[in-house]
Parts: C-alpha cells; sequence; structure tokens
C-alpha cells in the first residue's frame, strides 16, 4: 500500500512539473528608469509641458486682471457694454479652456509628444522582453510597476478560439 502511494504521488510530482508554467516578473517602471534615451525623452516632455503650462497660466492671470477690472468698473458701465465685456469674459474663459483641453486632453499635443518620443522606447524594451522570452521559453511574463499586468503570454496558451468555438461562434 506504501509502494502504491509513493508511485501514486510521485506519478502526480511529475505529472505536475511537465505541465508546470514558466513565468517571470520584471518591473518596467525600473528598466525605463534605467535607460538614458528614456531619461531625455522624459526631461522633454517636462519642459514641454511647463512651458505649455506657462502659456496657460499666463493667460489664466490675463483673465483674473480682466475680471478685476470688469469688478471695479462694472457699475460705471453701461448695459451694453456690460454685456460687451461680460461676452470678452465668457470668450476668454473658453480660450483658455480649449487651449488646456487641446495641449494636456485626451490624445492633446502632451500625449501625441510622449507617443513620439516615449513610444519606441517602449517598443525596445517590449522587444526585449519578448526575444528574452522566446528564448527562456517563458510562457507569461508579468510587469510589477503599476499592478501585475501580462505583458507577454506564449501565443499557444490563448485559449480564446476554444471558447468561442463552445459559444458556438465559427471561426
Amino acid at each position: 500500500m506504501k509502494k502504491l502511494l509513493l508511485i501514486t504521488s510521485c506519478f502526480l510530482l511529475f505529472a505536475f512539473a511537465a505541465n508546470a508554467q514558466r513565468y517571470a516578473v520584471i518591473d518596467t517602471k525600473y528598466i525605463l528608469d534605467k535607460l538614458p534615451e528614456y531619461k531625455n525623452a522624459d526631461k522633454q516632455i517636462q519642459q514641454i509641458s511647463s512651458q505649455w503650462q506657462k502659456e496657460i497660466d499666463d493667460k489664466q492671470a490675463e483673465l483674473d486682471k480682466m475680471y478685476k477690472n470688469y469688478d471695479a468698473e462694472q457699475y460705471m458701465l453701461s448695459d451694453e457694454l456690460k454685456k460687451k465685456r461680460e461676452a470678452e469674459l465668457f470668450n476668454k474663459e473658453k480660450e483658455i479652456r480649449d487651449l488646456q483641453k487641446k495641449r494636456f486632453g485626451y490624445e492633446g499635443d502632451l500625449f501625441k509628444e510622449r507617443q513620439k518620443l516615449v513610444k519606441p522606447i517602449q517598443d525596445k524594451v517590449y522587444n526585449a522582453i519578448q526575444k528574452i522570452s522566446v528564448a527562456k521559453a517563458y510562457d507569461f511574463v508579468l510587469d510589477k510597476s503599476e499592478g501585475i499586468t501580462v505583458i507577454f503570454a506564449d501565443p499557444k496558451l490563448d485559449k480564446s478560439d476554444d471558447v468561442l468555438r463552445e459559444l458556438g461562434i465559427k471561426l
């Protein structure tokens, strides 16, 4: 009986070891921080961002000054001039909001600059990860930099088509 239990345990251990998936954990933020070209790109993005923020801050200061002038003069203005000044203030506010959106909004100028400067470096890192993953036969590579993210998965492990077939979807 002991012999049978020992043989079964060994068989299960070997079966589990044979099916065990190999994985690795990396930290892309750490990797990127060590790359001089990433540091340069990040520095450029910071400079551009600061320049654009200063432009917006200057326009905001101008708007604040316009508001103060309006508050001081509104009692002496005719209704027609009040409406004109209020329209100018409204247009100036809209101009500032539009500029903020253009520079820092979703897919704005900052996003495009980041794509232009950082994406090629990220692609270079991803290609290196993929090369190492294939060479060392990793099934999964997890990135721990911003939560756990699968950065590489062996395509043979993707069972999406099996799930689609199970759902009755023809491929």
